[in-house]
């Protein structure tokens, strides 16, 4: 990432340096999870739709240790594979809002309210800025090489109510946190970064 843009980095200081952890990540660029693959502080996998794993960048991603998401109807085998990475200690990357769109955090799918009240994992808002401002010149699907990609890390948070409940209420009740302190992120994001 650091060879082909410039990313600048703020608040890495504040993704916990043990235990489990969910970044989560707005998502309106191909690149954004790779870049914060490439500067995050540990070593992150994502849930990744399971039609990027073809041909040779599926054997990739799946070397890397990227996680295989059927998007379509409730995949077990991702949902175990995420909990036992967290069980594990490990940073689990989750685009909330389930799809390349505007990365403005506006509508939550469940899934990231799921793996944290399920795992009492800490949730770390990421945001990623400047990633889509323009297309580069020679591959118009990335943003053009050396531009200026902000990454801005945010204060870690409980998303459950620590009652322990893993009702729907409990998760509705937990997106709802979740997309206030998401949204209060990237407000704060913008600010830092003048975008």
């Amino acid at each position: 990432m650091y060879g082909l843009w410039r990313p600048r980095v703020l608040g890495a200081w504040k993704v916990p340096a043990s235990g489990p952890v969910i970044l989560a990540v707005n998502h309106s660029h191909n690149i954004d999870g790779p870049m914060v693959m490439g500067v995050a502080p540990r070593p992150t996998h994502f849930l990744i739709k399971k039609e990027a794993f073809i041909g040779p960048l599926g054997a990739f991603l799946t070397g890397i240790g990227q996680l295989k998401v059927d998007r379509t109807a409730a995949d077990r085998a991702a949902i175990t594979q995420a909990l036992d990475l967290l069980a594990a200690g490990g940073v689990l990357g989750i685009f909330p809002e389930g799809t390349r769109g505007e990365g403005d955090f506006a509508s939550l799918r469940a899934g990231l309210a799921y793996f944290a009240v399920r795992s009492g994992a800490p949730v770390v808002p990421v945001a990623v800025m400047g990633s889509s401002d323009r297309p580069g010149r020679l591959i118009k699907a990335l943003p053009p090489v050396r531009s200026r990609v902000d990454v801005v890390f945010g204060d870690p948070f409980d998303a459950g109510d620590r009652s322990g409940r893993r009702t729907r209420r409990a998760l509705d009740e937990a997106t709802e946190r979740i997309q206030k302190q998401l949204t209060a992120h990237l407000e704060n994001a913008r600010r830092l970064t003048g975008r």
